[in-house]
């Protein structure tokens, strides 16, 4: 890996009091997307937009608050302009969160109709926006037909659907993270295996049955208009923390692949493999895409120190790593997901450093995934539905908020608002929307190479993504204070964040918790 070194100069403040460079005049061309290429948004329906005031969040609401994601047209920033959505389990599940599903081939009444779901998709597709589903197929809900049947009658033909324990099974055996994986059976006799707890019996992959449906399931939903899945749990298919379990998996998952291939060739595959880069990159031999959690957690420690952790390091060896078992993944970067303390809470509610945060995550390589609320600052932390609280579409109630949940975190005349933000030229929805359209307009922060650059100045993450011949430099300051750097090439300031970046000649003036791009 090529690196660069920068000198850090202690310079007066003052030099920095120079108008910044901002969006306008970065360079205008429309970097053109392809089908497994772009932005995506990650979106726990029940929060997001209620459109018959029942209080749950439903898919007719996205598909009516399409224009806040994307509009279809480029040259309107008051859109985010995302590429494509993952929404959150939507199938029939008697759970909050749904990733305990009772009917694989429809949706959740909550949510809507089939009907809605291809309206969704259709409307979508108008603005060249992709739907990827969660597709939960490492286990069912324990009230799902097929295991309530199993569970009944031991010669029933769902019963090796099923894990069950026999005169040789340790009772007492503990998962991957110390948690109780057999239990008891609550229609009969034996135990059952369940990775994650009693209510999610695992499915018995060695079944060729079980097999088959899960492929049927994926094609009917690819048929409906869904453009792909991500796909949960996808380590835990079979025991993925052993050697054999690991290789069962793959074969799997290639499997599942071909088939969803023979569909839709652009089928966009996103897995959780939720592990050090060693476990994850063999998953690159079935998957496009896997969710780069090492990175992640690089990511959010670096802003909390205010000190770069080793991102562009971590960033370029994964991406060495992956690529020796698939020469076309994409990375799916992200910052915190549905499963984690939202980032505004990891970063003690400091918007200078949530925005610094964003730039990382979108000028980065591979497919940043936006997890709802985290453009307007939501906060919250476990358990879990207190991350998942209604999304902010305004300061107090109004039309098509949710109420599913009393929110705790994210509550009263906060400025945690799309109401509020739309306002703010420099809110933390505004940041999101420039910086987005930042990383569409140049081709080599969506497909180019990452290079680190040493500045010998641990406030600093610093790198260079380069296609096709051309090439940009990326500075972020991870600190509250001024940086200067002298660089050792020639180049042009395009773009800052914020006010009063400067370059003089070799000399670069960068603002606290700002990023620039050199050209």
């Amino acid at each position: 890996m090529k690196k660069w070194s920068v000198l850090t100069l202690s310079l007066p403040l003052a030099i920095s009091l120079s108008t910044g460079v901002h969006a306008e005049n970065v360079h205008n061309s429309k970097t053109q997307t392809d089908a497994k290429n772009g932005v995506f948004y990650e979106i726990y329906v029940n929060s997001f937009y209620d459109s018959n005031a029942d209080g749950h969040g439903d898919l007719n609401g996205i598909t009516k608050k399409l224009d806040y994601l994307n509009d279809g047209n480029p040259h309107n920033k008051k859109d985010l302009q995302v590429n494509g959505m993952w929404l959150m389990p939507i199938n029939p599940s008697p759970s909050y969160h749904k990733y305990d599903v009772t009917d694989y081939y429809s949706i959740d009444p909550e949510y809507g109709t089939l009907k809605d779901f291809k309206n969704l998709t259709k409307e979508a597709d108008q603005r060249d926006v992709k739907v990827i589903m969660d597709l939960v197929v490492n286990h069912t809900s324990s009230e799902h037909p097929w295991f309530e049947e199993a569970s009944k009658d031991p010669n029933s033909p769902f019963r090796d659907y099923y894990i069950w324990s026999d005169e040789n099974t340790d009772l007492n055996e503990k998962g991957s993270w110390g948690q109780q994986v057999w239990h008891k059976n609550p229609n009969g006799d034996g135990y059952f295996y369940g990775t994650f707890w009693s209510g999610m019996p695992d499915l018995n992959f060695d079944n060729p049955k079980v097999r088959e449906e899960i492929i049927k399931i994926g094609k009917f939903w690819l048929d409906q208009g869904a453009d792909g899945f991500r796909l949960d749990a996808a380590l835990h298919i079979f025991k993925g923390e052993t050697p054999e379990g690991a290789e069962k998996n793959i074969e799997w998952w290639n499997e599942f692949r071909d088939a969803m291939k023979q569909t839709n060739p652009d089928a966009y595959l996103v897995g959780e493999v939720w592990d050090q880069p060693e476990v994850v990159a063999p998953y690159y031999q079935s998957l496009d895409s896997l969710f780069n959690f090492d990175l992640a957690g690089k990511i959010i420690n670096s802003l909390k120190q205010g000190e770069d952790q080793g991102i562009a390091q971590a960033a370029s060896a994964t991406d060495e790593l992956y690529k020796t078992f698939n020469p076309n993944k994409i990375d799916a970067t992200f910052l915190t997901n549905h499963d984690q303390n939202r980032v505004m809470s990891e970063l003690s509610g400091d918007v200078g450093k949530a925005k610094t945060a964003a730039s990382i995550l979108l000028t980065l390589p591979g497919n940043p995934f936006i997890y709802y609320g985290e453009e307007i600052g939501m906060t919250g932390e476990k358990p879990d539905e207190l991350i998942r609280e209604p999304f902010r579409w305004y300061e107090g109630n109004g039309t098509g908020q949710t109420s599913w949940e009393t929110p705790v975190y994210n509550t009263g005349h906060n400025g945690v608002s799309v109401e509020a933000q739309d306002k703010k030229k420099d809110s933390l929805l505004n940041h999101y929307r420039e910086m987005i359209r930042v990383r569409q307009e140049h081709t080599e922060l969506v497909k180019g190479n990452l290079e680190s650059i040493q500045t010998v100045n641990s406030k600093i993450l610093a790198y260079s993504r380069s296609y096709q011949n051309k090439s940009l430099q990326v500075y972020h300051n991870l600190s509250d204070e001024t940086v200067t750097l002298i660089l050792p090439q020639n180049g042009k300031l395009i773009f800052s964040s914020e006010k009063g970046a400067k370059k003089v000649k070799s000399t670069l003036v960068i603002p606290a918790n700002s990023t620039v791009l050199v050209k």
